[in-house]
């Protein structure tokens, strides 16, 4: 069906060129008949105007033949797609039967169930590492030098600070650190017991 569908549409583009052909030589004939009228040869110029007349049919009638053609060229397309298609879905069909066939719905289901389990302790955990690292992170910096670095730039940009700054040894971030520990490591301990 492939070979006949191309051999459709090397015929359509044939008749084309032919039909473009034909409109080319109406066009010269035409040329040639106004040359002729031009010279006064009136025999001449009415077998031209023929030969134009002619040509213009022909042409016409080989765009015809190139549309009629292309219909069945584009029918048979349609046939060849829908096979194409056709073979398709069934492969699709006889894949989602084997699929659902080894599908058990309740043991996916569990699995479901333990990788969200498993997700939650994973985030919990995580969690109980960063607040972890940013207190010890917090811990490590003095206080002292971090206030008056800040104080520093404010003064040289003519910033002013918006809050006070913490005496050293004490820090805002530090407890609230801890307090985020502290709540992380009881959510841990209550994913533990259920």
């Amino acid at each position: 069906m492939d070979q006949q569908l191309f051999n459709l549409k090397l015929a359509t583009k044939q008749l084309e060129r032919m039909a473009k052909k034909a409109e080319k030589d109406e066009k010269a004939a035409k040329t040639k008949c106004k040359k002729a009228m031009e010279k006064g040869n009136t025999e001449n110029a009415r077998v031209y105007a023929e030969n134009a007349i002619r040509q213009k049919n022909q042409h016409t009638q080989f765009l015809r033949m190139a549309a009629r053609v292309d219909a069945v060229a584009q029918r048979v397309q349609t046939a060849v797609t829908m096979r194409q298609v056709t073979m398709s879905m069934k492969g699709v069909v006889k894949s989602m039967d084997r699929a659902m066939a080894s599908m058990n719905l309740t043991q996916l289901s569990q699995l479901m169930d333990k990788f969200e389990k498993q997700f939650e302790d994973l985030d919990v955990q995580t969690a109980v590492m960063e607040g972890a690292m940013s207190s010890t992170t917090v811990a490590s910096m003095p206080e002292g030098q971090v206030d008056s670095l800040m104080s520093e730039i404010a003064d040289e940009h003519g910033l002013e600070l918006g809050q006070e700054l913490g005496t050293p040894g004490t820090s805002v971030a530090a407890t609230e650190a801890a307090a985020e520990q502290d709540e992380l490591s009881e959510r841990l301990a209550r994913l533990r017991q259920g």
